[in-house]
């Protein structure tokens, strides 16, 4: 049996009560909110609300198969870069319109690259520890209540991945379609959902054999609970008039419809081209 330090599942409470859960919920909110940046990044997100009305996005994840990717077909096209994004830039011209992370140990690891670029940052509110506010970052707040965030000036729903995060982000700017690209949803690593792991000396789950090596720590990837925010994130879409798809090459991600990125960067998917 794993240890209950290695499993987090062992450490949830045997009971349910919304009182500690509303207080910790509240105590956490309250935190954030005495603090000036809370409202400065307030104000940020909240600029970027239906920016992009009725326009295409694609959500740029970190899978072996973005190597695959034919990055000529984004120019022009908004793009969310997730993560570690920029160990991508000594082998391709690509870069992002924006990037997300909300992960606390990619944020550290990633802290040097944050606090370079220029590049438009949406970074969770305990970023603050090691990423200096700066114009063009943003700060989120990641609530631990269930649900998807159509402004995201509030509150997020982490969902367990990153990606759900650009997604809710994307709402929130008012793109109509979007399409994800190397979303393998398929990890070599193995072990307890969310557990905190020692990384090795290479990475085979990432476009990069060393997105987590060296024996940084990292957390293992929850699949099943990746799977009901992407179905979450489909439903809200689509209850909307709006379109999530997948245009990753191969990977085991079939919640959304799949689609080559050339045929989503050309093609209407509401009629017309």
């Amino acid at each position: 049996m794993p240890a209950a330090d290695n499993n987090p599942i062992l450490g949830v409470r045997s009971t349910v009560n919304p009182y500690s859960i509303a207080m910790a919920q509240l105590k956490n909110r309250f935190m954030w909110d005495v603090r000036l940046e809370s409202w400065r990044s307030r104000s940020k997100v909240r600029r970027w609300k239906n920016r992009y009305f009725d326009e295409k996005a694609v959500i740029v994840c970190n899978g072996p198969s973005l190597l695959e990717t034919d990055f000529s077909l984004l120019e022009g096209v908004f793009t969310f870069g997730l993560n570690k994004i920029n160990l991508l830039f000594d082998k391709s011209s690509f870069r992002p319109s924006c990037i997300v992370a909300v992960n606390p140990f990619v944020i550290e690891q990633n802290a040097d690259f944050y606090n370079a670029t220029e590049i438009p940052l949406f970074l969770d509110s305990k970023a603050t520890r090691w990423v200096t506010s700066k114009t063009s970052i943003a700060y989120l707040h990641s609530s631990k209540g269930v649900g998807f965030a159509q402004d995201c000036s509030i509150s997020i729903f982490q969902g367990h991945t990153v990606t759900f995060v650009a997604m809710q982000i994307a709402f929130h700017m008012g793109f109509k379609e979007v399409a994800l690209i190397g979303c393998d949803h398929s990890f070599a690593s193995t072990g307890p959902a969310n557990a905190i792991v020692v990384a090795g000396e290479k990475d085979e789950s990432h476009f990069d054999p060393s997105y987590f090596s060296g024996g940084v720590k990292w957390q293992l990837p929850d699949i099943f609970e990746s799977e009901v925010a992407y179905t979450r994130a489909k439903n809200m879409y689509e209850a909307h008039g709006r379109s999530l798809v997948n245009t990753t090459h191969g990977g085991k991600l079939e919640i959304f419809e799949r689609l080559s990125l050339s045929e989503f960067v050309g093609k209407n998917l509401y009629g017309g081209c």
